[in-house]
């Protein structure tokens, strides 16, 4: 009678048990197997349990057209949780059926406006605000930051990302990530890692060697863990020498956990592949968007011997340790109801903090006594906020060009403004009637251009005080971009700039382009012609009034590039091992061959430029740019002078003083690059190492503004030694306005050589 009452209290008490911050292993020790493999799969209502695969953004179970969720498990308080996209705003579903209430959110600047601000702490108060609205709409983990590296200007999904620089993606990351976490949610930096491509980015092997993984690829997300410590991470759909990201334990355990020391959970793409057995060892925690037939593949594993229990018991107590900090668990009454206004003011003045001033002849901007303006251009009517994919926001509004202007008080010219506009609509009424039923529509397409006669043109020369011209380029997941039309200008778009520019030009005239889009243009064969042009990105929900801010000297542009504009597509290293280059295929490797003929570029890609991607490449070997990294106009001037450098315990930290000696207010990005002495490996002629941005300065002020740059930072990867290395002797420091405008040099002395080692994992499985 004792031991049967004692196994009914044992029992009872079981029944009882309910997740605590403070009973994980108690939890974990009372879920059966099922439940632990459960726990490590995701759930999409609306796909169910049946079927492979989940539908990307059609979640309704607790926050419609949020991407995925974790599955609860009740009878021990285990709750779900939600995962929502993405990186320029939370995508959810705007209307709810039945209910008359709308649910929009805001449409802020993408990752390419984001990072062009250079300032780090603008881009943590716009994720406070996206944090908020994650928040208040009763989700627990925001699916961003996407930070996979520039390798090509053609990557489709470039805008969501941050720069050809791993130092400059890093640390926005982390600047983001800490500003969503601030409200107690989550972040999933992704797409881990070398997810370079769109062309068949579900299996694509990306072949690169150890130094350029290290230090290009990976140097970032190592940043971005240290620095803000991300809830999550996502592992990417792609293959990296020869393994899937998500099955790789040298990637997301020796390297993630073992050298960078990461706690949280990782979490794959939207996809069901057939590794889960391998996922699960490889310690890739949860399966999204989830499916069934992966919860059977994990208890069979487990069963068979396969997986051992320590793993799964691992990736299972992970989860639970996230699922501790999210709101869902902590219940937390969301309201449904961010300030959306607030928001609004918010993504208006960050977006012009990004936008680059590539030209600005003779003063042509801001344009102090314009009063009617020649709007060309669809785009000016037909504004784009953002790319498509995941990346898109069902925001409730898109402010364009014609009503920026409209609403900053000037006047636009009305009878190409009408034209236009019926232009516009009967394109919309026809890109829906030829659209495919089923098709996969995320976001705002871009229409094509119209063609204005130069009868028309002249016209509006005679009419107007300036003509602006908007060129827009619209791109998103799942496919890349093609040279012809797209990173070139169309043969429409040349001829409307040409008659624009020698029309207003012949009377005396000006004319502003503006460029709408996420990525990377031709601009050397054109950017004579126009005035001024301003590099305007997809600024978020507010674009046009905040193009029109900068065009009016509201605000003055302080952003520059963070990435290279080169003079033509070839220029760029990766030109031959992207997608775009359609040459035949040379004979395969035979680690390629498989049952097929392998196809160069879509089945694997070979990044044989290794760490020379961007500036270093283009600065070191001395290739003419149209653009350089770093470059960005003002409408004011600044000063460098007073560089000290300072060793410290591990590094050094560089001060410099920057004096606006213009005539308005500005800020100023100063980037720092570090030349290595001779003797150790073969390094680019200078590299990024850290940067600031000033406060706005009036006329005559100053700003000391400080670096700090551990040894660790100055190192490169011996792949010989398997180990981080920093050279002893002189390093040159340049305080510089972009890589090729240097404007002070200080040294740096480290009397001895240092080394880190690292592990021998991810060697590519051909030679390069």
């Amino acid at each position: 009678m004792i031991a049967a009452a004692a196994l009914l209290m044992a029992g009872t008490t079981m029944a009882q048990l309910k997740l605590q911050e403070n009973n994980i292993d108690e939890v974990l020790k009372a879920m059966t197997l099922e439940e632990k493999a459960t726990l490590c799969v995701g759930y999409s209502h609306a796909q169910g349990d049946a079927g492979t695969n989940g539908i990307i953004g059609q979640h309704t179970d607790m926050v419609p057209g949020a991407a995925g969720a974790t599955r609860p498990i009740a009878r021990l308080g285990i709750p779900a949780t939600v995962l929502t996209d993405g990186p320029a705003g939370v995508r959810i579903r705007p209307t709810r059926e039945g209910d008359p209430n709308t649910y929009y959110a805001t449409g802020f600047p993408v990752g390419t406006a984001l990072a062009c601000t250079w300032n780090q702490e603008l881009v943590e108060s716009v994720g406070h605000s996206i944090g908020n609205e994650v928040l208040e709409y009763g989700c627990d983990v925001l699916l961003a930051p996407g930070m996979n590296i520039h390798r090509s200007p053609l990557c489709g999904r470039n805008f969501e990302y941050y720069s050809e620089d791993p130092v400059v993606s890093g640390k926005i990351a982390a600047a983001y990530v800490r500003g969503i976490q601030s409200q107690n949610v989550g972040t999933s930096i992704k797409h881990f890692a070398v997810n370079s491509q769109e062309t068949n980015r579900s299996m694509v092997d990306e072949v690169v060697s150890q130094r350029a993984l290290r230090e290009i690829y990976l140097k970032g997300f190592e940043i971005a863990v240290k620095e803000s410590d991300p809830w999550t991470v996502m592992s990417s759909y792609n293959q990296l020498n020869g393994e899937f990201t998500q099955q790789s334990h040298g990637l997301l355990t020796t390297i993630l956990r073992d050298e960078w020391g990461y706690k949280g959970i990782v979490m794959t793409d939207w996809g069901s592949k057939e590794g889960t057995v391998k996922a699960v060892i490889a310690g890739n925690d949860l399966m999204e968007p989830g499916n069934q037939t992966e919860i059977d593949r994990i208890v069979e594993g487990v069963k068979n011997g396969t997986i051992p229990m320590a793993d799964l018991d691992r990736n299972a107590r992970r989860i639970l340790e996230y699922i501790v900090l999210t709101p869902r668990f902590k219940g937390y009454k969301f309201s449904n109801k961010p300030d959306l206004k607030a928001h609004a003011a918010v993504t208006r003045q960050s977006a012009t903090e990004g936008m680059v001033l590539l030209k600005n002849e003779a003063n042509t901007l801001p344009m102090s006594s314009t009063q009617k303006v020649a709007v060309f251009g669809i785009t000016s009517y037909d504004f784009i906020a953002g790319g498509t994919g995941s990346g898109d926001v069902n925001k409730a509004y898109t402010v364009d060009m014609m009503t920026g202007l409209s609403n900053a008080g000037l006047q636009v010219t009305q009878g190409l403004a009408s034209l236009y506009t019926r232009y516009k609509a009967y394109m919309e009424e026809k890109v829906e009637a030829d659209r495919q039923a089923g098709g996969w529509h995320w976001g705002k397409e871009m229409l094509p251009e119209m063609a204005v006669s130069r009868t028309m043109i002249d016209k509006q020369a005679a009419e107007a005080d300036i003509a602006i011209i908007t060129l827009g380029r619209q791109a998103g997941e799942g496919s890349d971009r093609k040279e012809a039309d797209d990173f070139n200008l169309t043969q429409v778009e040349r001829q409307m700039l040409t008659d624009v520019c020698d029309a207003f030009h012949l009377v005396g005239k000006r004319v502003v382009v503006i460029l709408n889009m996420g990525n990377v243009i031709e601009t050397a064969s054109w950017k004579a012609q126009p005035d001024a042009i301003l590099m305007a990105w997809q600024p978020g929900q507010e674009g046009g009034n905040s193009v029109a801010d900068v065009l009016l000297g509201k605000e003055n542009p302080s952003g520059k590039l963070t990435m290279t504009f080169p003079v033509a597509l070839t220029d760029v290293p990766s030109s031959h091992n992207f997608p775009n280059v359609q040459a035949a295929a040379p004979e395969m490797p035979s680690f390629m061959r498989r049952s097929r003929v392998q196809v160069k570029n879509r089945d694997y890609t070979l990044h044989s430029e290794g760490i020379n991607v961007g500036y270093r490449y283009f600065n070191t070997v001395g290739v003419a740019v149209s653009y350089p990294f770093g470059f960005g106009l003002s409408y004011t001037t600044f000063a460098y002078s007073k560089p000290v450098v300072k060793a410290t315990k591990d590094g050094f930290t560089a001060t410099i003083t920057v004096t606006n000696i213009g005539s308005v207010a500005g800020k100023e990005a100063v980037q720092l690059y570090v030349s290595a002495p001779a003797g150790g490996l073969e390094k680019p002629a200078q590299e990024l190492k850290a940067f600031a941005k000033t406060r706005s300065l009036n006329p005559g002020e100053s700003e000391v503004l400080t670096f700090k740059v551990s040894n660790y930072d100055l190192a490169s990867f011996n792949e010989a030694t398997q180990a981080w290395e920093t050279a002893a002797g002189k390093y040159v420091l340049r305080f510089s306005a972009n890589v090729e405008d240097t404007r002070a040099t200080a040294i740096y002395s480290l009397a001895k050589a240092q080394s880190v080692q690292c592990n021998a994992v991810l060697a590519p499985n051909h030679e390069l």
